[in-house]
């Protein structure tokens, strides 16, 4: 599984406002409606309901908000990059620009867990975060993440 396997080319968005974390998984939620298919309220309380268990924000402006949806057929992702970051209670406590959401089906655990491990350890990496931060289009966006083969870091 690469993240190009979850990432459809329509599912990326930049230039994003949101002023805090409930209004940012809205966003997320709604875009995520919109080019998946599916509820977004259902999504959104599922977004919810995972943010109160614990954030999802890993550090270094990155978050990793994930939710179950009924009637997905496979774990699928967007990608969302604020214009101005928001807190989001990170690891780091640092302010929160860049979101790679995941959906999955809710019998899909396997499926699940090895997608939020590959996204995590792919969004470790310093120089990626950065090309995402300056890329100029969602093309662009859509074209590192697809590539990327979430190799291992030092850190």
């Amino acid at each position: 599984m690469t993240i190009g396997d979850l990432l459809d080319h329509g599912a990326v968005t930049l230039r994003v406002s949101a002023k805090d974390k409930r209004q940012v998984l809205g966003v997320i939620a709604d875009f995520a409606g919109r080019v998946l298919g599916f509820d977004s309220d259902i999504a959104l309380d599922g977004l919810i309901e995972r943010e109160a268990a614990g954030s999802t924000g890993v550090g270094q402006g990155v978050a990793l908000p994930h939710a179950r949806v009924p009637g997905l057929d496979r774990v699928r992702a967007v990608f969302v990059r604020l214009e101005t970051p928001v807190a989001f209670d990170a690891l780091d406590d640092k302010p929160v620009d860049l979101f790679l959401a995941l959906f999955a089906p809710p019998e899909a655990n396997t499926q699940h867990l090895r997608a939020l491990a590959r996204v995590s350890r792919m969004l470790r990496q310093p120089e990626l975060r950065e090309q995402l931060r300056q890329a100029r289009s969602a093309d662009a966006v859509h074209v590192l993440l697809a590539r990327e083969t979430a190799t291992p870091t030092a850190a």
